[in-house]
């Protein structure tokens, strides 16, 4: 078949691929002006004034300020075109594409007064039948392809404005482009809305681990006597190694509340580990778990192998479920609750591995490492860097103050574990909405998805 039989009706066959009659195919240059920002001396720099807007301020869709320099308020006089206004739209020149995005901000009233600094391209439409709003989303989409076609064999590609105002862009009727952004730009408060709900839930979160799991508050069923001369009376407060705790609290060490604390050299040293065990990518007899597979999920999706052999030489440091691991090397002090329970199961190098005792909850004690009190304990002895190493020693003569009862532990590590999942929850709602964006500008971008708008009278039947 042809490949123009192969067109639908209402479709025409276009350097950009196969678009609607009614959209026209124009070069970058036609449709837009992009300039770059100056390189301004430090010595230039002052403690206040115009937001100095750097590559490293131009994030995906928004401007950061997680670092901030300013210029004098002057240079509003002095450089007018490199002085932002809002909604324009700010691409990095350098590096244009991270973690499979690609760096292009649009600026908000909230970023003025601000100004272009090298590196950073501000884009502006010199064609008053484009929308920006809907250039926002057009450009997203073909810069990057621009970008990826354009950067073979380089790892660090700087973007050529002269090429780029080549790049072909598919253009609808500027009705179709304002349709087209709103819906976008729906999800995209949407997806707005879902971040700050989850940046909401992690603080409540963090608030609530600091209140129980140092017992300032506690839950009513185990805030006050039950029986006895006591009962119904609250409970108080007692002195201890770690400050004011519950008077029914405990503190012990790591290794009282725990029977076991061993490492990947308990099974002898790196050489001779070397030398005996066989680690596969494929399908073996026991997982092989490291930290980053247990980085962003507990279902071991990724994952690497030994066969029986090599199992049984790792004997000493084999997972069973309901085990504690600690990064000891690298970035000490990542906590991990490995939960499942499995027959076949062993641990990398890099982590202690520590068992429970039967009168300790698990989860409470991962709450507690993960919690901003237990992080410092655990890094304690590097507090100049989160590099450098844990020692075993160190870990097991560790004091944590906990509930003497096993059922308040469960109880507060419940209500924590029903927040992550709450969160979880909410991440992976967000995770799908973000991919429903991708397919949607995927479709509506090229036209092969249409919704319905307005016609203007001159514009001809496009088969929407």
């Amino acid at each position: 078949m042809s490949a123009i039989n192969s067109v639908p009706d209402g479709f025409k066959q276009s350097d950009v691929g196969i678009i609607p009659k009614t959209w026209d195919v124009k070069q970058f240059g036609e449709c837009f002006n992009i300039i770059a920002g100056l390189g301004f001396a430090k010595s230039e720099y002052t403690q206040s004034g115009l937001n100095l807007l750097r590559i490293d301020n131009v994030s995906y869709g928004k401007v950061i300020w997680d670092s901030i320099a300013y210029l004098p308020d002057n240079y509003v006089n002095k450089y007018p075109h490199l002085i932002l206004e809002a909604g324009d739209l700010l691409l990095a020149l350098n590096r244009p594409i991270t973690n499979g995005k690609l760096k292009l901000a649009k600026s908000t009233p909230h970023d003025l007064p601000s100004i272009l600094y090298q590196r950073v391209g501000k884009i502006s439409t010199s064609d008053k039948n484009i929308d920006l709003n809907f250039a926002f989303y057009l450009l997203t989409k073909f810069i990057k392809l621009f970008v990826e076609e354009s950067a073979v064999g380089t790892d660090q590609p700087f973007i050529s404005t002269t090429k780029l105002k080549k790049c072909d862009l598919p253009i609808p009727p500027k009705n179709e482009q304002t349709t087209i952004a709103n819906a976008l730009s729906d999800v995209d408060a949407l997806l707005t809305e879902l971040e700050k709900l989850i940046a909401k839930k992690q603080a409540i979160k963090t608030a609530t681990m600091q209140q129980l799991l140092t017992g300032k508050t506690r839950l009513p069923q185990f805030s006050t006597y039950t029986e006895g001369e006591k009962q119904g009376q609250p409970k108080g407060t007692k002195p201890s190694e770690l400050g004011e705790i519950p008077e029914d609290w405990k503190v012990q060490t790591v290794d009282e509340q725990l029977k076991l604390l061993t490492d990947f050299e308990a099974n002898g040293s790196f050489e001779s580990v070397a030398q005996n065990v066989s680690i596969k990518d494929n399908d073996g007899y026991a997982w092989y778990v490291r930290a980053t597979d247990l980085e962003n999920s507990s279902s071991l999706s990724k994952v690497k192998y030994v066969d029986a052999k090599s199992y049984s030489f790792l004997k000493k440091t084999s997972l069973y479920g309901d085990e504690l691991l600690i990064t000891k090397r690298g970035e000490i002090g990542k906590v991990y609750f490995f939960e499942m329970k499995t027959e076949h199961a062993t641990l990398a190098p890099n982590m202690y591995l520590l068992k429970l005792n039967e009168n300790v909850c698990g989860k409470f004690l991962y709450y507690f490492f993960k919690s901003d009190i237990g992080q410092k304990l655990l890094k304690k002895n590097n507090a100049s860097t989160s590099l450098g190493a844990l020692y075993k020693d160190d870990v097991k003569s560790m004091l944590i103050a906990l509930p003497s009862e096993l059922e308040e532990q469960t109880a507060i590590s419940t209500i924590l574990s029903d927040m992550d999942n709450e969160i979880q929850t909410l991440e992976q709602r967000l995770a799908k909405t973000r991919q429903i964006k991708q397919g949607m500008m995927q479709e509506l971008l090229t036209g092969r998805t249409r919704l319905p708008f307005k016609k203007l009278e001159t514009e001809q039947d496009g088969g929407s």
